[in-house]
């Protein structure tokens, strides 16, 4: 997945995803907390795999993203306007009111609060990214 997107969260947490976002989510997908304050939305098949992941490490290893990622989890639908209804707890917990950016990340997407993803991207810096970049040799 990729490229970013401005959508409007309705009044009964509705959310448009854009089309080439659903091609690759299906009609169904799973919705969970992410990081930096901006939820996750996974195709069910990505979500499986990620479950058998930490499936497969210790509980020593795991017991904390299991409880951060698994416990907030949530079925989602596409309906027929191509939206999904995010649950009041995760609109919450990633501060949704209205203006919601949309963004795919490789293997999910992640849904921001636009004024936090504005925020986020105004503090990331170029070179740390350039070093990230150097560490896995592109």
């Amino acid at each position: 997945m990729k490229g970013e997107y401005q959508h409007t969260l309705d009044a009964k947490g509705r959310l448009f995803i854009p089309a080439k976002l659903r091609e690759e989510l299906g009609e169904h997908a799973i919705l969970t907390r992410g990081l930096d304050g901006c939820l996750f939305l996974y195709s069910t098949e990505e979500w499986e795999k990620l479950e058998q992941t930490i499936r497969a490490l210790p509980i020593t290893k795991s017991r904390k993203m299991q409880r951060y990622l698994i416990s907030s989890a949530a079925d989602v639908d596409v309906d027929k306007q191509g939206r999904i209804v995010v649950p009041p707890v995760l609109r919450e917990r990633a501060g949704l009111t209205k203006d919601v950016t949309i963004i795919g990340v490789l293997s999910r997407a992640e849904i921001w609060d636009t004024e936090q993803w504005n925020a986020y991207n105004s503090e990331l810096d170029a070179e740390d990214v350039a070093e990230a970049m150097e560490d896995i040799g592109f």
